[in-house]
């Protein structure tokens, strides 16, 4: 189901794109939303910052949706920005854009606009939640398809609903979504999963890039995969690191960090290379062969991120 408009005025198009390096909440709340604003008869096309992601090609393939237009540079274009308020996340050159709504569930972070603009940014675990709200709370109907895009992006999010971010909210729109879609949350969420978790085919450096976040403040990079099973990443382990020292490098950053996280066990591998101390103060773990284990973490945004934002600004390193 291919819902990109293709005859419109080039000057009329507004964009709705997520982040760089998209995940399946970026690429599906930017297909679901733009669909939301068509049907409010305005002229917007979905459009994604980067190639989709083994895991997302998935669900794509699975409701057969067309993917995302590629936009590599924002200049003079209008945007609406989903899932990200991080310039340095964002489609190059998004400060030379017309920015005209956020929808995010992210903390703010340093973007700026042309003018004032409609945002609704949220404390829940998926931006795919918050589109699907609009569509409950408009009235506007949403066929199989849309559904299983959104339920596809927020069990993706939320791990399942295994995730520290997932709330009651997010849980009562699965459910709506789903019996919509006719799936199981949970089996259809397994398997959104086990697609996303292979690596065989992938190279080290897309390994790392397959969900990775660069915090420009902070002069770090945190990358995240989601497995089932340790036994094949660990034994990349050593290659992977090398990788991420390159990138490490290329980026500018003090650390950079993966997160190896078993969506079964609930748990966290969290590999370092570069500086450590900030880790290891936020952590309470000392860094051994260049991971620090963390049972229980399952989020970048709550379990990773805002411990060594705090470590930085207490030592005056922000």
């Amino acid at each position: 189901m291919n819902y990109v408009v293709n005859k419109m005025n080039k000057s009329e198009k507004i964009f709705v794109i997520g982040h760089k390096n998209p995940d399946t909440d970026s690429i599906c709340s930017a297909l679901a939303y733009a669909f939301f604003k068509k049907a409010k008869g305005k002229n917007v096309i979905a459009a994604r910052a980067g190639e989709v992601c083994d895991e997302t090609r998935f669900v794509l393939d699975y409701f057969k949706v067309k993917e995302p237009v590629l936009i590599k540079d924002a200049i003079g274009k209008k945007l609406i920005l989903v899932d990200h308020t991080n310039p340095s996340q964002a489609v190059d050159n998004v400060e030379e854009a017309d920015i005209i709504e956020i929808i995010d569930h992210h903390r703010l972070e340093g973007l700026e606009t042309k003018s004032p603009l409609f945002a609704r940014i949220e404390p829940v675990g998926s931006s795919a939640t918050i589109v699907a709200d609009m569509f409950f709370s408009d009235n506007i109907k949403m066929d199989k398809t849309i559904a299983g895009l959104l339920l596809s992006a927020l069990l993706s999010d939320t791990i399942i609903f295994r995730a520290v971010t997932t709330t009651e909210k997010d849980k009562k729109i699965a459910k709506r979504l789903a019996e919509i879609a006719g799936l199981d949350p949970e089996k259809f969420g397994v398997e959104i999963k086990k697609a996303g978790s292979s690596i065989k085919t992938k190279t080290e450096r897309e390994i790392i890039e397959s969900d990775f976040k660069l915090f420009d403040s902070m002069k770090l990079g945190v990358g995240q995969i989601q497995i089932v099973d340790n036994t094949e990443i660990n034994e990349r382990k050593e290659k992977i690191l090398k990788e991420m020292e390159k990138m490490r490098l290329e980026k500018n950053c003090k650390t950079l960090m993966l997160m190896v996280t078993n969506i079964l066990a609930q748990d966290t591998d969290l590999w370092i290379v570069g500086e450590t101390a900030a880790a290891e103060k936020a952590f309470k773990e000392k860094v051994k062969n260049n991971s620090i284990y963390l049972k229980g973490v399952m989020s970048r945004k709550k379990q990773i991120i805002p411990p060594l934002r705090e470590v930085l600004l207490k030592e005056g390193a922000l």
